[in-house]
């Protein structure tokens, strides 16, 4: 059900910040709909099952999440940082398992709260068998303006093995139904699953192309301790995935959507046109201010990061005493900031200011050159920008910049 929490100081009861927040940097809002019809085997995020709520309940929980949108509202406004918010993500678990007027009404009470700047993004994630016409409808009238859809695979024996549970036909019908409403469409894809094929991830990719979404991400398989998916790897019963085939993937993934008109801007994703970037993910990426709303949610603040009690239960019962549903907290120190900036930044097409980097990380830009893993030219401008990309190689960019 989730990850462990990171180790941090304790959270006060009241959520005070223990900074002054810049009001003029950017400020998304996150929030978490931690409710899943069927826990899928590869998954560690923290979701549940009705069968794992013990003590929570799902149509109370739209009640529960805007007890603390009004207390954050309180701790910025002490901060002096209430600030329109530019992006707001719901995401899951599956949001859609919601009643799309429970979603309606947290949305209104982040505008009540904090205000939405004007053409602000607002997303929410769904399985393909939850969006309807009439679902896709009442999000766009409350304001929605961009569906991420899971698809995962467009291969039924993948799918299987992820144990998702939609129809992969489903996901045209829910395209469709997004696209009458109105709303942009994202596809979300992940391979490298155990038994895919090169073959079984290229028609996946041409399935999502021939939908024509405004974006499309593609992540690959990470074997997560804990899950269903470890165990069955542990035990035999299913491969680990292939670094070699996952890079394969990658790449073919890559001169596909770019030959399909989708340009890179990230490791994982691709977008139709600049405006149909993920705003709300460059934000993460950027190191912008966001709160994160819901049980275990994450947020950033004035450089200080705090995360929330993971189980439902335990989250409506912080929030019912009044006090704040924050675990913990940290401030990382200029070191922890700098490999956290390498970490993001060097993911996004806009690359790291070399500038930035400290110790040895300068010294391995000309090397990292010569093995054509960063773009040279970019480098002259003094950014660290990837000409080779994928997971693997982005991550060793990043351990030769930080080591």
């Amino acid at each position: 059900m989730g990850a462990s929490l990171p180790i941090g100081e304790p959270a006060p009861r009241d959520g005070a910040l223990p900074v002054t927040v810049d009001p003029a940097t950017a400020f998304g809002v996150y929030l978490h709909v931690p409710f899943c019809r069927v826990r899928c085997g590869y998954c560690d995020f923290n979701t549940y099952t009705s069968s794992e709520l013990r003590g929570a309940r799902q149509d109370e929980y739209a009640d529960t999440l805007l007890h603390e949108v009004r207390l954050a509202a309180t701790v910025l406004e002490d901060a002096g940082a209430v600030r329109p918010a530019e992006t707001v993500f719901f995401g899951g678990g599956t949001p859609t398992l919601l009643p799309s007027g429970d979603l309606a009404r947290m949305l209104d009470g982040v505008r009540d709260a904090f205000g939405i700047a004007p053409g602000a993004e607002i997303t929410v994630e769904a399985n393909p068998d939850t969006v309807t016409d009439a679902v896709a409808h009442e999000l766009a009238r409350a304001g929605v303006t961009r569906l991420s859809i899971g698809m995962q695979s467009a291969v039924a024996h993948v799918l299987a093995v992820l144990d998702r549970t939609h129809r992969p036909e489903n996901v045209a019908t829910a395209v469709r139904a997004a696209r009458a409403a109105g709303l942009q469409v994202s596809l979300d894809l992940i391979y490298g699953a155990p038994g895919e094929s090169l073959d079984d991830w290229r028609s996946s990719l041409e399935a999502a192309i021939a939908l024509r979404p405004d974006h499309i991400s593609a992540y690959a398989l990470i074997v997560e301790d804990g899950t269903k998916l470890a165990r069955q790897i542990a035990r035999g019963e299913v491969a680990s995935p292939d670094d070699d085939l996952e890079a394969d993937m990658y790449e073919l993934a890559d001169r596909l959507l770019e030959e399909a008109g989708y340009s890179w801007y990230e490791v994982s994703n691709w977008a139709r046109a600049r405006e149909y970037r993920s705003r709300h993910n460059l934000a993460y990426w950027r190191g912008s201010d966001w709160w994160g709303f819901g049980p275990g949610a994450h947020s950033h603040i004035g450089g200080v990061r705090f995360w929330n009690v993971k189980h439902p239960a335990a989250y409506a019962q912080r929030l019912a005493m009044g006090e704040s549903p924050a675990a913990g907290r940290e401030r990382p120190d200029a070191a922890a900031r700098t490999l956290e900036r390498t970490l993001l930044q060097t993911r996004i097409r806009e690359g790291m200011p070399v500038a930035e980097l400290i110790g040895e990380g300068r010294h391995a830009v000309a090397g990292l050159i010569a093995d054509g893993l960063i773009d040279g030219a970019a480098a002259v401008r003094g950014h660290v920008v990837l000409t080779v990309r994928g997971r693997l190689l982005a991550d060793a960019v990043v351990r030769a910049l930080t080591d």
